[in-house]
């Protein structure tokens, strides 16, 4: 069969189309990343929020995926399977710095990003954001105490776990400056690690109370710590006695701000910590480590200050019944 002077050029031309569409797929590579925080709740609902966001704007693929409760294992399970998956980056908020620290180093020896939040110098972690100064922040909640109960009496302090970073620090924080500022302030019994559970965080708050008439304030660090302690002030009809100040979502916290058994909610915003997270992930997967130093400008966030993999912005929120509602999550 005779050829055209066209049909020469077939096998070269074919070729350039294959090697514009592979050059197009590498250049447009789409990214996966799995958020796996310490439990679902609102307040990481509100973190998957800002993953959500992170996803259309820098053109990745992320979803959310949370233990039932804030359970160390079942975390450390769901980052095995994300692993197994293939993910690129996994974004963790651990519920045990240490329990995770294995799982993390499989998944750089599998070049995945590994990024946290609320864990400050995490071992085998790519990078951690915090989206507040921590030590400030243990500081600031111990003067707001201060503020509705007074500078004497007794008080407890709950934390999610006795293992989590970020909370304990806060504690470390706040009961230092007591020491120092406020020596008629008394601890009861040592911090309670129930503010990863509503109803346990009830349940304890209420028989603190009973065993403690004259408690005046507690101080609570994990999202459900508060709110439980603010329902069990509120059965026993004490918001005018009972000082409550939590970490704590603003829409969880309303109807306790409204009713007085909770006086403040002092937090950041973890849909900005989940945007951030994801943008971190992207620089270390395009091979843009090197960006990530002090005067980086986060897109829409702002230039957080680089410690060590510590990723440090200063944006706390104070939520009062008065401004409560300028906040939806």
């Amino acid at each position: 069969m005779k050829r055209t002077k066209f049909s020469r050029y077939i096998p070269a031309l074919l070729f350039v189309f294959v090697l514009v569409m592979t050059v197009g797929v590498f250049a447009a590579e789409n990214y996966t990343m799995v958020s796996i925080p310490k439990l679902r709740s609102p307040w990481f609902n509100q973190l998957e929020n800002g993953l959500n966001k992170a996803k259309v704007d820098f053109e990745v693929e992320v979803y959310q995926q949370a233990p039932a409760s804030a359970d160390e294992a079942e975390q450390v399970r769901l980052i095995e399977d994300a692993i197994n998956q293939g993910v690129n980056a996994v974004l963790v908020v651990p519920n045990n710095a240490s329990s995770c620290e294995p799982v993390f180093a499989r998944a750089k020896e599998q070049n995945i990003a590994v990024i946290t939040h609320e864990s400050p110098n995490q071992v085998n972690a790519d990078y951690d954001v915090e989206m507040i100064d921590n030590i400030k922040f243990g500081e600031k909640s111990m003067e707001l105490l201060v503020e509705k109960m007074g500078d004497s009496g007794n008080f407890v302090v709950f934390v999610g776990s006795l293992t989590v970073p970020a909370h304990n620090i806060w504690a470390d924080a706040a009961l230092a400056l007591a020491k120092e500022k406020y020596p008629n302030l008394v601890q009861v019994a040592d911090r309670y690690p129930v503010s990863e559970d509503q109803n346990l965080a009830r349940q304890t708050s209420l028989e603190i109370l009973t065993a403690n008439p004259d408690l005046k304030g507690f101080l609570c660090y994990g999202s459900q710590g508060a709110p439980g302690a603010a329902q069990a002030v509120r059965e026993k009809g004490l918001q005018d006695k009972v000082t409550v100040i939590g970490t704590t979502s603003p829409n969880q916290a309303a109807q306790f701000l409204e009713d007085g058994s909770m006086d403040y909610s002092i937090l950041w915003d973890p849909g900005e910590a989940g945007y951030v997270m994801v943008y971190l992930a992207k620089l270390i997967l395009e091979g843009k480590s090197a960006e990530i130093v002090d005067g980086i400008d986060i897109p829409n966030i702002g230039m957080p200050k680089i410690d060590g993999i510590n990723v440090l912005f200063d944006k706390p929120l104070i939520v009062t019944k008065e401004n409560m509602k300028d906040y939806d999550f």
